[in-house]
């Protein structure tokens, strides 16, 4: 049987007396929608879609006039014999037992009086209908304000023509090139192929070619070698764990909430993870991938009653997109309005800066200062994600029954079984096995000193006694049992309430443990829309107590032509949805939009040259950068859509062009004319990535697990502070696949620059400091891949020195060295071989010889060319 993490109600209310804004005596004029939104977020929690208590529905003016067990709720005009005003004023509503329950405290005076003039003013509805986008002009967004180049949906450009046509591989370089010649330059030399499969490699990988991988390649003399390089490495499993990292970054995953000091775990985040792996490695198109991480539960009836398919797997777990916001909506004080609305608004920030390229956070408290983006189009954005993401009818994960098949039954080409899942069920043996093991020590350690104190004529006999079930006793041990059973509870009470001194790393190894069992249960972390979304208001100063104004779903003015309302229809027939995000999702991806694919196409450019064509990626507004090649951007936007929203396709065009071959060696006039390579007059010199760089240390020791998917490796806290990867059998997998808390990242990929979701990470900043050189140089863990690097080097070069040499140089920089390198590592390992011998310290079974190659080995990881791609 498997179980559907779904989220069911959660209880719990805004609990301050912020102040309200509520009418005075003298203000006409009170209506429902002054008063709704009172009661919905002081009342509904038990009265409302999940919780009805006395069968009272007080959502609505005809709900309360049905009214409950008790009666209508109010009498429209008579205030004095309306229950609910009775209720309250007699401080029985809330009751006080619920005050902690529900996180709930009573109506502010204010409010109370405000509800007691609408009821004595006879209950006004206010007629009006929610503020949505019709086929009227827009007030608030003129066509003049749509004018903006971003807000223009991409059309194709001509290809320029160029002096230097013989450089064109690709009409990518004819834009670039057009702009190199008008500052009087060109491209610069291409790469030499050495230089070019490490690229490649490390671009879409984040690993780089094998010894037999590279001199493949330089055998290979054809004229299309390069492009069936690049073909080849697309296809190689790692390129997901890549690329996903990428999108992973700009979604903000997490396998924890973040927010309060707990950082509760997610055991089930990786569901998602795993998806966007397999997605890129599947060439999943861009449009498809986008609706069902925005509307995964809208695209095909689906019944949890009944095993799901492969593809509804996926739309369900897709949409943990926009689950992966930190979220502090737990249980108890931080169970407020306040704070699911903060939930809210980092999913629309992840969406906009992700997806949209905008900066609409700030039109949630007033309409944006620089964008045609007022903030009513926040507040409709907020609706269109309301069938789900309801701050009135708030969800939390819980089990629900359901089944769904195993999904690498389905997708793997070769029919292999789910790796991720068989090595997290070893992990979980071995785990079971050590907290077995040290729990028995335990255990038998309390006995032998409980037998200490008893006579010593009988202490075997009590210890054959305890070996022994009780079903299988003689009278004999009945007997004896009985007369010392106050001191055998020591076999049978729970460790912990007998004292145990466990060693320091139980309490780790059982935290492991009960992730990777919460892990392995077949749960999906998901969002869906329950078909009931409740009234969604404008915020006055973004302040949650201050409702304005009614408004529907509706997408931002400024990217429509200002008169197409958003086309709403049922999913399919029967369904309990809004289908309200599918709706939205297919006008992202209608190909019309002016943002969704520049957006893409920006950052995948941004991936591969160290810098956007526009360099702010997730502002394409107007307080963000211009394009540096406007017409390129376009292009791409639409051949990108053209060519079926296909991001390997994209990556084809890009990598043979002649700008990405060129070399990032810089001439006296490139440095002159484009110091900052703005131009692209060479290729970026880049540092590795925090990941890359990690797992291309275990790579070369030959301690990298390349077994994918399953739930997330665990990590250690030391007591010096150092938070590292915990290995399994002396390896560990690749970073993407490592435990990503929030509150305890993994300090090695910390200290050089992975990022701390809050709630996204758009662009990585690169750091070049003191840390980092001192982590290389000085951690125990680099002196250990340093040892095994060496003892690999030693088990494939043998005993002659230059082969070791060159053995060392082409593992760390896929080359062999040049003749002045190998006689300064001859020198190197004489000079310190004898160090080692002089000072005696070599452990017992390592020769100085040995000692001196992982020296030589720690200089090479600590070198230049292994941190930087050329």
């Amino acid at each position: 049987m498997i179980r559907i993490l779904f989220p069911t109600l959660f209880l719990a209310l805004c609990a301050g007396d912020i102040p309200s804004q509520a009418a005075d005596e003298a203000t006409p004029g009170v209506t429902d929608h002054d008063v709704i939104p009172r009661l919905l977020l002081r009342c509904t929690v038990c009265h409302g879609t999940r919780r009805q208590e006395g069968d009272l529905d007080l959502r609505t003016k005809a709900s309360m006039l049905k009214g409950g067990k008790s009666g209508p709720a109010m009498v429209p005009g008579d205030a004095d014999n309306s229950l609910l005003l009775q209720k309250v004023l007699a401080g029985e509503m809330p009751p006080k037992s619920d005050l902690v329950k529900v996180s709930v405290k009573p109506m502010p005076t204010a409010e109370v009086e405000l509800l007691k003039q609408w009821i004595t003013a006879g209950a006004p509805e206010s007629g009006g209908r929610a503020d949505i986008a019709t086929a009227d002009e827009d007030p608030l967004v003129s066509d003049g304000d749509r004018e903006f180049w971003s807000f223009q949906t991409p059309t194709r450009p001509e290809v320029p023509a160029v002096n230097h046509a013989d450089r064109v591989r690709h009409p990518i370089d004819a834009f670039i090139l057009k702009k190199l010649e008008d500052h009087g330059l060109t491209f610069s030399p291409d790469a030499n192929k050495t230089v070019l499969i490490r690229r490649v490699y490390f671009d879409l990988t984040g690993l780089p070619p094998s010894s037999e991988e590279v001199e493949e390649f330089l055998a290979d003399d054809g004229p299309q070698a390069y492009e069936r390089l690049v073909d080849r490495v697309l296809e190689s499993p790692r390129y997901g764990e890549r690329w996903g990292q990428h999108w992973l970054d700009a979604v903000g995953y997490s396998d924890s909430e973040g927010v309060t000091e707990q950082d509760d775990l997610r055991p089930l985040a990786y569901r998602y993870r795993d998806y966007v792996i397999r997605a890129f490695n599947a060439d999943k198109p861009y449009d498809r991938f986008l609706l069902e991480q925005i509307a995964g539960d809208e695209l095909e009836p689906y019944d949890l009653s009944k095993p799901l398919i492969p593809s509804v797997y996926d739309n369900l777990v897709a949409t943990g997109f926009l689950r992966m916001v930190p979220d502090g909506t737990t249980p108890g004080i931080t169970g407020f309005v306040r704070d699911r609305l903060e939930v809210i608004d980092s999913a629309m920030e992840v969406l906009s800066s992700t997806v949209l390229g905008l900066t609409m956070g700030c039109a949630r408290c007033h309409s944006h200062k620089f964008d045609p983006i007022p903030q009513r189009d926040y507040y409709r954005l907020t609706a269109v994600f309301k069938g789900a993401l309801d701050e009135h009818d708030w969800l939390k994960p819980q089990p629900l029954e359901g089944t769904i098949p195993r999904y690498l039954d389905f997708v793997a080409k070769d029919g292999s079984p789910d790796h991720g899942a068989q090595r997290n069920a070893q992990s979980i043996t071995r785990l079971e096995s050590r907290v077995e093991t040290i729990e028995g020590e335990q255990r038998k350690k309390l006995i032998e000193e409980r037998l200490s104190t008893l006579p010593e004529e009988d202490r075997q006999a009590l210890r054959d006694l305890i070996a022994t079930p009780v079903e299988n006793r003689n009278s004999e041990q009945i007997e004896l049992a009985a007369k010392y059973e106050k001191e055998l509870d020591v076999a049978t009470k729970p460790l912990g309430e007998l004292g145990a001194k466990f060693p320091p790393d139980y309490k780790e190894i059982k935290s492991e443990l009960k992730l990777r069992q919460m892990g392995a249960r077949p749960m999906i972390r998901a969002l869906w829309d329950r078909g009931e979304p409740s009234p969604s208001y404008m915020l006055d100063r973004g302040v949650y107590t201050s409702p304005g104004a009614l408004v529907g779903p509706g997408v931002p003015s400024a990217l429509t032509d200002g008169r197409t309302p958003l086309d709403l229809q049922t999913p399919w027939p029967g369904a309990k949805k809004t289908g309200r995000r599918l709706a939205f999702a297919r006008w992202l991806t209608s190909g019309k939009h002016p943002l969704t694919a520049r957006v893409l196409v920006n950052r995948i450019w941004r991936h591969h040259f160290d810098r956007g064509i526009v360099h702010t990626l997730d502002n394409f507004g107007k307080t963000g950068t211009a394009p540096t090649h406007p017409q390129l951007l376009d292009w791409l936007a639409v051949e990108f859509m053209e060519r079926g929203w296909s991001v390997k396709e994209l990556h084809r065009g890009i990598m043979k062009s002649s700008v990405y071959q060129q070399s990032s060696l810089a001439g006296n006039k490139q440095r002159d004319l484009d110091p900052d390579n703005e131009l692209w007059s060479r290729a970026p010199f880049k540092r590795l990535e925090a990941e890359a760089l990690r797992d291309t240390l275990l790579l070369v020791s030959g301690k990298l697990d390349l077994t994918p998917f399953g739930p997330a490796d665990a990590v250690n806290m030391h007591r010096d502070g150092l938070i590292t990867a915990r290995p399994m059998e002396g390896s560990w997998r690749r970073s993407i696949y490592l435990l990503h808390r929030r509150t305890q990242p993994e300090t090695f990929l910390e200290t050089y620059d992975r990022p701390r979701m809050g709630p996204n990470c758009i662009e990585r900043n690169i750091s070049i400091v003191a840390p980092q050189a001192l982590h290389l140089l000085n951690d125990r863990m680099i002196h250990e891949l340093s040892a095994a690097f060496s003892e690999r080097v030693l088990s494939e070069a043998g005993e002659d020195q230059d082969r070791r040499i060159k053995r060392a140089y082409r593992l760390a920089f896929q080359r062999p060295p040049n003749a002045e390198e190998v006689d300064e590592a001859r020198a190197f390992l004489g000079k310190v071989a004898d160090m080692w011998k002089s000072a005696g310290e070599v452990a017992s079974g390592v020769s100085p010889e040995a000692k001196a190659l992982a020296n030589l080995c720690h200089a090479l990881i600590n070198s230049a060319e292994f941190l930087y791609i050329d």
